[in-house]
């Protein structure tokens, strides 16, 4: 019996689309760890079962560098709210650095959304149209909080720009 070469080309797509498929779902999963490091403001390492390390770098938001105004205060803030404790991570894609991108939870609070509540994250806009982030920035620049009580804050990408420079 021969089988017909169209056939093949219909099961490889058949394939390649289950893999797709299979892939984003991994993606969109949740992971439940504990904090082990805060690097920065907006990535943290997470333990997670099996002595497994994950990186985290948050997903929407940019906080000034360490060496920028309130890059010491967006780590200290977000490792009093996260470090030591158990969090879940809305895994929303990797970086090219091999970094999970995501929402991070702890106790229902979403660390994204309380850094750029307390000024000390921009709305990464190249990155994300979530129009709540957006909200939540405009929120605090009008209440001049964080780094919107400096006169000229300067966004992470154009201060990293400036540095390669």
């Amino acid at each position: 019996m021969l089988i017909n070469p169209s056939f093949y080309r219909r099961l490889l797509v058949l394939i390649i689309l289950v893999v797709s498929a299979a892939t984003q779902c991994a993606l969109a999963e949740r992971m439940t760890g504990r904090v082990v490091g805060v690097t920065d403001g907006d990535t943290i390492k997470l333990l997670l079962p099996g002595n497994y390390q994950e990186k985290v770098r948050l997903y929407g938001i940019d906080c000034p560098e360490k060496k920028q105004p309130f890059g010491t205060k967006a780590k200290q803030f977000a490792s009093d709210m996260v470090f030591g404790k158990v969090v879940e991570v809305d895994r929303i894609d990797k970086d090219r650095y091999g970094r999970t991108i995501g929402w991070v939870t702890v106790n229902g609070r979403s660390l994204n959304r309380e850094l750029l509540s307390a000024g000390l994250a921009w709305h990464y806009r190249q990155y994300s149209s979530d129009i709540s982030l957006a909200r939540l920035e405009s929120a605090a620049r009008s209440r001049r909080i964080g780094l919107w009580s400096e006169p000229q804050p300067i966004a992470p990408w154009e201060w990293r720009r400036s540095r390669r420079k």
